[in-house]
């Protein structure tokens, strides 16, 4: 049984599912830990609650102000925090992360990384709440984890994907229950592990880096460079937790952009 409360960061584009899973994993972890109650912030109905009419971009400062507020608020109470958010600067995540540091608490991010065709089709499904475009800026805006060694996601979702939810979320809240103990018991295990991530991430970084550098000496592909900038993001977020060797990063991001551009690299 853990003894602690601890944060759950989310990131992932708008219309990506993030809600949804928040809304699961909160009665998942209520109905396993029956001693803590999960608080989920969603900045959605802060902002509704400060501009219910139409949305006011002069207002956000307040409206970031307020979610950190909260966020901060549930943590001091003991509740387990779910910051339901965009979260797709690195900035964005450091003051979450600050503020779990500050309060001796942990703090977990996980990576919602829906691919935008999906996010795009599923907020026309439901009649656009979102401009599409801004959608595709975000996407353009996104920050790669991995800069930084606390900025490293512990699981990557495609919820794009048939997935047993139940299980997946499960799956999660154990790892959590594992990495908890062993921060109590055996801290030298876990930065060991961490290490490892660490030292994985940098290399999907620096060989994706190199294919893309490539690319772009080849004058074949200059016109297509925003392609292929996004599609190095999209094969990154999706391969953080497959460890592959690095002798093969290249060979499968290569024939990932084939696939997904439509090109011939060989």
């Amino acid at each position: 049984m853990i003894n602690q409360n601890y944060l759950i960061i989310l990131v992932g584009l708008p219309s990506s599912g993030k809600s949804l899973f928040a809304l699961k994993l909160k009665v998942l972890i209520e109905k396993r830990h029956s001693h803590f109650k999960v608080k989920i912030v969603d900045p959605d109905k802060i902002r509704n609650a400060i501009t219910p009419i139409r949305f006011d971009y002069k207002k956000e400062r307040i409206v970031r102000k307020k979610n950190l507020k909260e966020i901060k608020l549930g943590l001091k109470k003991d509740f387990i925090v779910i910051s339901d958010d965009l979260n797709y600067f690195s900035s964005m995540r450091h003051d979450l992360k600050k503020i779990a540091d500050n309060l001796n608490k942990k703090y977990f991010l996980i990576h919602i990384a829906t691919p935008i065709e999906q996010c795009i089709k599923w907020n026309n499904e439901r009649g656009n709440p979102i401009p599409n475009q801004v959608i595709y800026n975000i996407n353009e805006k996104f920050d790669s984890f991995g800069g930084y060694t606390w900025d490293i996601p512990i699981k990557v979702y495609d919820l794009s994907q048939k997935l047993n939810m139940e299980s997946v979320l499960e799956d999660l809240i154990k790892y959590i229950e594992r990495s908890l103990t062993y921060i109590q018991v055996n801290l030298g295990t876990l930065n060991k592990e961490n290490g490892a991530t660490i030292k994985y991430h940098q290399n999907l970084d620096r060989e994706t880096r190199k294919v893309v550098g490539k690319l772009l000496n080849n004058s074949n592909y200059t016109n297509i460079k925003k392609e292929i900038l996004r599609e190095r993001k999209l094969f990154i977020n999706l391969n953080l937790n497959k460890f592959l060797k690095k002798s093969e990063i290249s060979k499968k991001f290569i024939a990932y952009l084939e696939k997904q551009l439509k090109i011939d690299i060989s």
